[in-house]
């Protein structure tokens, strides 16, 4: 399974049936423990309630309020930028707009054709939604689905490590273990 379908870096998505599974704070690690490891992540986050990246009486916050299609700060050392769209835009889209990344860590699009890296939690459901042909790894506090394929991979929630590894060497084999990689 590839991560990615054609130029640009690998992307893999983090999913979930449900909210509250521990899917931020799992990537929230991995992405650490991939960047202490030399690698360059990306992140992209779905979310169905819609954008609220600026804080209200915010001048950034005042001009899209007064109706700007698309709204950009630009600091020192970083930029964001937010686009109004009539719907939920493609993951493709968006990122193919990250630069300077290896790999693109996704929260959500539990549709979209990528990898994807499933968070279980027993006591919200253990109940696999992904698609067979997209799972490549689930994460949870479960040991044992017994009608997972094979070639999936299971992980302990809190084996973030374990999934950076994964992740590495299944997605970024050419670039092979960033320096400082010392375990």
């Amino acid at each position: 399974m590839s991560g990615h379908g054609g130029a640009g870096p690998p992307i893999v998505c983090f999913v979930s049936s449900r909210s509250g599974t521990g899917k931020t704070t799992l990537l929230e690690k991995v992405i650490a423990e991939m960047t202490s490891r030399g690698y360059a992540v990306g992140t992209i986050k779905s979310d169905s309630h819609g954008v609220q990246m600026d804080r209200e009486g915010k001048d950034t916050w005042r001009f899209a309020r007064a109706g700007a299609r698309v709204t950009a700060i630009i600091g020192p050392d970083s930029y964001a930028l937010i686009q109004k769209t009539p719907a939920k835009e493609n993951l493709e889209t968006v990122a193919a707009m990250l630069r300077d990344v290896d790999i693109i860590l996704v929260e959500g699009y539990k549709d979209a054709r990528r990898p994807k890296i499933e968070v279980v939690r027993a006591e919200k459901g253990a109940k696999i939604i992904t698609d067979a042909r997209d799972l490549a790894a689930v994460a949870g506090d479960i040991a044992d689905f017994p009608d997972l394929p094979g070639s999936v991979r299971i992980f302990d929630l809190d084996d973030y490590r374990g999934v950076a590894d994964f992740i590495i060497e299944t997605y970024l084999p050419r670039k092979g273990r960033a320096s400082g990689d010392e375990r």
